[in-house]
């Protein structure tokens, strides 16, 4: 989906933002267009701080960049109740136990950078390539930030293509003890697409019907556990039963235990 006509590179009226964004676009296989062509539903925009990918049309919401050293996933990462949060104890952080971790639905990584916070090495994966850019653009201002720099630099690395094609060729020195994932839950209402970060991720990659089919590769794949993020009141992935379920306050992670 990223190679058709939704998505084209652009930037700000700038010389070195113009060179970087020739660069992506080329990377990425897409359009070099103007700042102000509303030709694509999106633009990914390179500014002189940040990546952004950016709604075109009228009345756009506002821009989407992954910051990794401030706003929600800073608070998350100071305030966001520690390892006792229900994300990490299902991924299994217990006292001084990191267990390592792929994410293999990586979006914009904010589950997996607040995992590499309480001490796991995680590898992100993100299929869609200009997610990914956006990620590796946050990544890249994070390694800046005495904060947030051994986060990165030693428990954080992004991989971009397919998650299946990737787990299952993992040789077993490689396999991880925890794969998360987050899949796209179908929306059942208008109300799913309020949000501007849900709205750009649905034009990007849809909602996510192979899931059962990830959910198998990843217990394949394993070597504890298998932790699935759903929205409370949504059923199971189907395939086998998760071991356990923890809640929390609008989402719930079914966890599967490898035997």
């Amino acid at each position: 989906m990223e190679n058709t006509p939704l998505v084209a590179v652009a930037a700000e009226h700038d010389a070195a933002c113009q060179r970087q964004a020739e660069e992506l676009a080329a990377h990425l296989h897409l359009a070099l267009a103007p700042l102000a062509d509303n030709a694509f539903p999106l633009l990914l925009v390179v500014t002189p701080e940040r990546l952004e990918l950016r709604h075109t049309g009228p009345r756009p919401p506002g821009p989407i960049a992954v910051d990794f050293i401030g706003g929600a996933v800073g608070f998350r990462r100071s305030h966001g109740g520690g390892r006792k949060q229900p994300l990490a104890r299902a991924v299994g952080l217990k006292g001084n136990r990191n267990p390592t971790v792929v994410d293999a639905t990586a979006g914009l990584g904010r589950d997996g950078f607040v995992l590499a916070s309480l001490g796991c090495r995680v590898t992100l994966i993100e299929r869609s390539p200009i997610l990914a850019a956006l990620v590796a653009d946050g990544m890249r201002r994070a390694m800046a930030d005495p904060k947030t720099v051994t986060i990165v630099t030693e428990r954080l690395r992004l991989l971009s293509g397919d998650s299946r094609t990737l787990l299952l060729a993992m040789s077993q020195t490689e396999r991880p003890e925890v794969i998360y994932l987050d899949p796209m839950y179908p929306h059942r209402s208008k109300s799913a697409l309020v949000k501007k970060e849900m709205r750009a991720l649905r034009l990007l990659v849809g909602d996510d019907t192979d899931a059962p089919a990830l959910l198998e590769a990843a217990l394949a794949t394993a070597n504890e556990r298998v932790v699935v993020k759903r929205p409370i009141k949504a059923r199971a992935i189907a395939g086998p039963e998760p071991t356990l379920a923890i809640a929390g306050k609008t989402h719930r992670f079914d966890v599967y235990r490898i035997i």
